[in-house]
């Protein structure tokens, strides 16, 4: 097991017993091959498939806080792009840090005006997100090469390609509009996603496709972002709900949503490599209703999703596809780990393969890095 420092903040009613770490921040890596946690002691990180614990790194100090309130890995690395959290943290709100766990110290950092709201990596690029502005750094020389103005962002909104061409989605000026920026083409375009704001997007890992949902949470929508075509529009359910999480998997096969409600929902996208609407298979979840088109309210002509796993209500919860084929990897607030599988042709509830607490995994569940 590597580790770093042992301090921990102190319960104030017990000084001989330390508060556990309370989570601020969850994120997978760029490869969904991991997952790092943002806690009021420092931040974590954890092998997703099979679930181990990496490390810890404590940023505490005697009763000081070292709360993580944003923490991304950078894809395979020992490098984390870090800012602080929490109450009372360490750490800035206001500048990210890059702490490479290899030397067991930080290595750079980068200063902004006002609160940093979120951060996204490429393997050459880091982008900062702040209430108005997306900043765009290379990731070697931590110069400035691009900077967006936006309307309020206080999710800190913003998704890049993980590959191939970069490509950038963040919030326009105005409600319910997104901007997308085609670095490799020099070439920025507003799509009018919503008619509420927008509150989740995400992108392909080529960033070929872009997926939004509104504050209303009924529909995820699904994007072109080459010519902001809208391709098609998915319906998690009839009642509103906020929507936490949204992405892609690899193959761009199948959508997985999550939400405030309680169930993470798979879809099954059927859009071909030109952005093209395929004929979608006999399966027994998909209901046929094209015949009635016109006729039945509109969200009988939305898409629903084909698969479920029921997760406990009003408790953020973030989605990755697993390595494993038809995976779907998930991680709570509430300090839950779940890997669970779908049926590509029968749909239905999900298959529970894994469970874990990470805030307090086992003995085995250890690695050394």
């Amino acid at each position: 097991m590597a580790s770093s420092s042992t301090a921990a903040i102190r319960n104030p009613r017990n000084p001989d017993a330390t508060l556990p770490p309370s989570i601020l921040y969850l994120s997978f890596d760029q490869e969904g091959g991991s997952f790092a946690v943002g806690t009021t002691h420092g931040f974590m990180l954890f092998n997703a498939d099979p679930f181990l614990k990496a490390f810890h790194q404590d940023f505490s100090k005697n009763d000081q806080g070292g709360g993580v309130g944003v923490v991304q890995r950078i894809f395979g690395t020992s490098k984390f792009a870090v800012v602080g959290g929490g109450v009372g943290p360490e750490l800035s709100r206001d500048k990210i840090v890059i702490w490479d766990n290899h030397v067991g110290q930080f290595t750079g950092e980068l200063y902004f005006r006002s609160e940093v709201k979120s951060v996204r990596l490429r393997c050459d690029r880091i982008v900062a997100v702040t209430m108005h502005t997306v900043s765009v750094y290379d990731q070697k020389k931590l110069q400035l090469l691009h900077e967006i103005e936006t309307g309020p962002n206080p999710k800190g909104l913003c998704e890049i390609s993980r590959w191939g061409r970069m490509v950038l989605v963040c919030l326009g000026s105005d409600k319910g509009e997104v901007r997308v920026e085609q670095y490799g083409l020099s070439r920025s375009k507003l799509i009018k996603a919503h008619d509420s704001d927008v509150a989740c997007v995400a992108l392909s890992n080529d960033g070929r496709l872009l997926a939004t949902a509104s504050t209303t949470g009924t529909l995820v929508r699904v994007f072109d972002t080459s010519d902001g075509r809208l391709l098609q529009e998915l319906r998690r359910g009839s009642e509103g709900a906020e929507i936490h999480s949204l992405c892609f998997s690899s193959d761009t096969k199948w959508l997985a949503v999550s939400s405030n409600k309680g169930t993470v929902h798979v879809f099954s996208l059927n859009i071909g490599t030109d952005g093209s609407q395929e004929a979608e298979q006999s399966n027994s979840y998909l209901p046929r209703l094209s015949s009635f088109k016109g006729i039945l309210p509109k969200y009988c002509s939305s898409k629903w999703s084909m698969a479920q796993f029921r997760v406990p209500e009003d408790i953020k919860h973030i989605v990755a596809f697993g390595h494993q084929k038809n995976t779907v990897l998930i991680i709570g607030m509430n300090g839950r780990f779940y890997r669970c599988k779908f049926d590509p042709i029968g749909g239905g509830e999900m298959t529970q393969m894994d469970c874990r607490n990470f805030l307090q995994p086992l003995d085995s569940d250890y690695i050394i890095l």
